[in-house]
């Protein structure tokens, strides 16, 4: 595996790093800042959304196969850069996995093998995989609103296969906090 995709502990490899995970547009990027804001530590943005931001304004392209290595190795910088400044959680607005699993539903199957392996080799302490219950909200970047439920089925299928901790986040915004907060105070106390 490039050494650029490998995942570093943080923190002393005291940090618990938690991933929102799930289809765009269901809430992970507020939960992410919200629950960095409630534990006072840092969240990881998704390196992919201004990576394709920037090549959309300078080159007025959408993403190609050729962008998945450079996304995903700038995600892991980022993700390692803050897990050296985060407190006892890390909550990351999504990961490798996560885009594993795009490249495979949008390029038919393809993904690049060292890819693939970082996404299995790479460990989190717990996934939130965000239901489609919350309003879809259009951009230029997100062009699936009636695959929800599919790639829904896709990323829960994905966890199973690996034996993923995760858990369902439901319902409001301050339902979704909820259930994440008594779910980390377990993981904190054990």
């Amino acid at each position: 595996m490039e050494k650029t995709l490998e995942q570093s502990a943080g923190n002393g490899g005291h940090c618990l790093k938690i991933v929102l995970y799930g289809p765009e547009s269901t809430g992970k990027t507020t939960l992410a800042k919200q629950l960095a804001a409630h534990y006072n530590t840092l969240w990881v943005p998704e390196y992919m959304r201004s990576y394709l931001e920037e090549k959309w304004e300078s080159e007025r392209e959408m993403i190609s196969r050729d962008d998945l290595l450079p996304i995903a190795k700038g995600q892991m910088a980022l993700e390692n850069k803050l897990a050296k400044k985060a407190n006892r959680l890390l909550f990351c607005d999504t990961n490798l996995l996560e885009l594993k699993v795009y490249s495979e539903y949008y390029y038919n199957g393809f993904c690049p093998s060292e890819l693939k392996r970082a996404a299995q080799k790479n460990h989190y302490h717990h996934y939130f995989l965000t239901y489609i219950d919350v309003p879809w909200e259009a951009d230029r970047l997100r062009d699936r609103p009636h695959d929800r439920m599919k790639m829904f089925s896709i990323f829960e299928a994905e966890l199973r296969n690996q034996q993923l901790p995760y858990t369902v986040l439901k319902g409001s915004v301050e339902q979704r906090m909820k259930a994440a907060t008594k779910h980390i105070e377990r993981l904190l106390n054990t």
